[in-house]
């Protein structure tokens, strides 16, 4: 029986990767880019795979309903929101069409899809999710001595780790699984395309991040860090989480009270 893969910003990095990896294990696949020249390309690179392209622009209303009416009406077995775009720079400098496109494309689109392929999939039992991040979601508490500022892009990233980790619990029991990939610094254009050079860095392969990804569904990992060799960094981050979580209460806390 043929498995059908959604993954979107399949034209480059990750989701190249992605894409071609699904392919070698049997996926039939829909694959989404905004660019045309680059999705003909890997139907051409993929001749015994089916594969359909969808040209969409996940940053406008119209691509994420384009894309959002696939995963309704077709039985995807995994979809991977993979798409991305950067745009690092402090809030008062990033230019309002870029903001919104950011949050577009890293908040909306995941939410819509996700939305209109979790139904079809607890349905049939079976099914998997992965929404790609970056470590940066982490990244927060840092000063601003250790990293450029770029609220709203550690913003997006950080949503898809709480929307991943709620929605898995929400899926528990349904046969659906729900991942959120946190790679670090990828050998990939996407810096590049921002005029960054980190020739000079050392960076994972986006194929080993793939590798990380499809082996943290078998481990039943929600949130999937291909560069943290110690997983208990993040049992303690998400345990802290909970911890905080739980020690609310109705009372002011005594550090707000006046002396």
């Amino acid at each position: 029986m043929s498995r059908t893969a959604l993954v979107t910003g399949a034209t480059s990095g990750i989701g190249r990767a992605f894409a071609g990896r699904l392919a070698g294990l049997g996926y039939d696949l829909v694959i989404v880019g905004r660019r045309q020249e680059r999705l003909d390309e890997f139907v051409r690179e993929h001749p015994d795979v089916q594969v359909r392209d969808i040209a969409a622009d996940l940053s406008t209303d119209a691509g994420i309903d384009t894309v959002a009416r696939i995963c309704e009406a077709e039985p995807i077995d995994l979809l991977v929101n993979n798409a991305g775009v950067a745009h690092y720079m402090p809030l008062a400098e990033l230019p309002a069409a870029k903001a919104r496109e950011l949050t577009q494309v890293k908040v909306v689109a995941p939410t819509m899809l996700t939305r209109a392929v979790v139904g079809g999939m607890q349905a049939r039992g079976e099914g998997a999710v992965i929404n790609v991040a970056g470590m940066i979601a982490f990244s927060g508490p840092a000063p601003s001595s250790v990293m450029p500022r770029r609220a709203v892009y550690a913003g997006g990233l950080a949503f898809a780790v709480a929307f991943s980790q709620t929605l898995s619990a929400e899926l528990e029991g349904t046969g659906v699984q729900v991942q959120v990939l946190c790679p670090g610094v990828v050998a990939t254009e996407f810096h590049e395309v921002q005029g960054l050079d980190l020739s000079a860095v050392r960076r994972m392969t986006a194929e080993d991040v793939v590798t990380a990804s499809l082996r943290g569904l078998e481990l039943g990992e929600v949130v999937v860090a291909p560069g943290v060799e110690d997983a208990g960094l993040l049992e303690a981050v998400f345990a802290a989480d909970q911890a905080a979580f739980n020690g609310q209460s109705p009372e002011l806390a005594s550090r707000y009270r006046t002396a």
